[in-house]
């Protein structure tokens, strides 16, 4: 894989944060706060290739990724030779419910097919300890369990577990849903409720961009600065 070096989008809520290269690799995650035990560790891995989560195209030839305008929301197209494309979105849910900030601490992943037939593979290869693969994990009708050094994360998916499991490959028909976060059961239907969070945190975040007050020189970098400085503020309550 190629190394981006420090070319890193930061997605978060003020509760996690994780960073996305422009292939769509998550090479960092700190569970379940700033401070946690990094959950995806690459950026201390070394030549080991452990510690992400990561969506391979076969032969894919380029890979483009920006932020959605005025958001904390992350697409990566991932194009092969042949043309077949996917579309990989990353965030952290931050939305308002009932009058307050909602913000799980969990990141959330939808690929979804562009162009032609895509061939994906989807990776998760978590750590613990600083670096320690997770190597105990198990298999739920929705889900994987990861667990290691006393913590446990649960990635629920209406990918296939199976391909997942054995890093195998297979033609992405239909947009899927991932949701990095606590072992603890999803309690509402996966594809719909990813869908919901999704609109709700662009708005947010739009909303929030809408009430600052800046000027109008250089209006989209401090608009981008912004941003970033919000998710590197830990918050204890929403605001």
């Amino acid at each position: 894989m190629k190394d981006y070096g420090l070319d890193l989008a930061v997605i978060g809520n003020g509760r996690t944060a994780a960073l996305v290269d422009p292939s769509a690799r998550i090479v960092w995650w700190c569970f379940p706060r700033f401070d946690g035990d990094p959950v995806f560790s690459r950026l201390l891995a070394g030549d080991e290739e452990k510690g992400f989560a990561d969506i391979l195209l076969d032969d894919m030839v380029e890979a483009k990724s920006e932020y959605q305008r005025n958001t904390a929301i992350v697409t990566s197209v991932l194009t092969a030779k042949d043309g077949a494309s996917v579309r990989v979105t990353d965030f952290a849910p931050r939305y308002r419910h009932y009058g307050r900030i909602s913000r799980p601490p969990q990141i959330v992943r939808v690929i979804e097919p562009v162009a032609g037939v895509p061939r994906i593979t989807v990776r998760v290869r978590p750590t613990h300890d600083y670096g320690n693969p997770a190597i105990n994990y198990t298999l739920g009708s929705n889900h994987i369990r990861y667990w290691g050094g006393g913590v446990g994360i649960r990635l629920t998916t209406d990918a296939p577990l199976a391909y997942i499991e054995r890093e195998a490959p297979f033609v992405l028909r239909r947009a899927v849903y991932m949701v990095f976060g606590p072992d603890e059961p999803f309690s509402d239907e996966l594809s719909s409720t990813c869908r919901t969070w999704l609109e709700r945190t662009h708005e947010y975040w739009v909303e929030w961009v809408r009430r600052l007050s800046i000027a109008v020189d250089w209006q989209e970098a401090i608009i981008r600065a912004a941003i970033t400085l919000k998710l590197s503020n830990f918050e204890e309550t929403g605001a």
